[in-house]
């Protein structure tokens, strides 16, 4: 493996007052949406960012439920929040859409519940009444459009990619520098680019690393987390032509990889 002289520079990066728990990209708008998590605070805050120039729309932003609550979705310029049932259980209830530029409530029902996001939009359904029924509702409003109709309303899917963990025999043809942890690793390919994720021992200390290889160029390195104990879930993903991962879980970094 040879090392570039003159490494990448990431396109994206920002630092959040707590750990990120989830991400969701906006495919319309390419927007990524971040809910942000202070355990010991009991707050949750929501940042919005733009993909393509990485500008930062809001950062700390939070609703009126401080803890019980989290990103549902984010489609066509709104980000959509839910509420907790209870503090001891997963049930999500009511709906609140939030521009995802200005941070402001556009509208808000606490009776709907989201089922999942269509090419058309958001389905959802009234939690007061079973059987559940589906309707298809516009985002920008909330008004419902039409009953659901399954051949129609099919499931928008992102142009997302996830890693793939690969064996001890591909691991080595790679001919990376470190020996990873169990001989294993998270790889993805974009064109003639390889990201690699990859747990190893290094000076004594469990690390876990993010490469970007040309071919077999290093391109990018970064330690994704230090401190530590035991292996970590896959830790990147790719939208398009944006490689996205959280370092320490608390700091977003987007790779434009079309400036390769």
């Amino acid at each position: 493996m040879h090392i570039c002289t003159i490494m990448m520079q990431p396109h994206i990066v920002h630092q959040f007052n707590s750990p990120a728990w989830r991400l969701e990209i906006d495919s319309v708008k390419d927007i990524i949406v971040v809910e942000i998590r202070d355990v010991s605070d009991k707050k949750v805050q929501f940042a919005s960012i733009g993909l393509d120039d990485g500008h930062i729309y809001f950062n700390n932003l939070q609703a009126e439920e401080r803890w019980l609550t989290g990103i549902e979705a984010a489609y066509d310029g709104l980000l959509l929040l839910h509420n907790y049932q209870s503090e001891t259980g997963p049930a999500h209830k009511g709906l609140i859409a939030v521009d995802e530029q200005t941070g402001k409530t556009i509208w808000s029902d606490y009776n709907l519940a989201f089922d999942y996001l269509s090419i058309n939009g958001p389905v959802l359904y009234d939690t007061r009444f079973q059987p559940k029924k589906l309707f298809l509702i516009d985002i920008k409003t909330g008004k419902i459009i039409r009953q659901h109709e399954p051949a129609f309303d099919l499931e928008l899917h992102n142009a997302l990619a996830f890693p793939e963990e690969k064996t001890r025999e591909f691991t080595l043809a790679l001919h990376l520098q470190v020996s990873p942890l169990q001989n294993g690793i998270h790889y993805l390919e974009h064109y003639n680019l390889r990201i690699v994720s990859l747990h190893a021992i290094i000076a004594g200390n469990l690390q876990q690393r993010l490469y970007l290889m040309r071919e077999t160029d290093m391109i990018f390195d970064d330690l994704l987390n230090t401190d530590i104990q035991k292996l970590q879930p896959e830790s990147f993903l790719l939208y398009k032509h944006y490689l996205i991962y959280l370092k320490n879980r608390s700091q977003l970094k987007v790779l434009n990889l079309n400036d390769v």
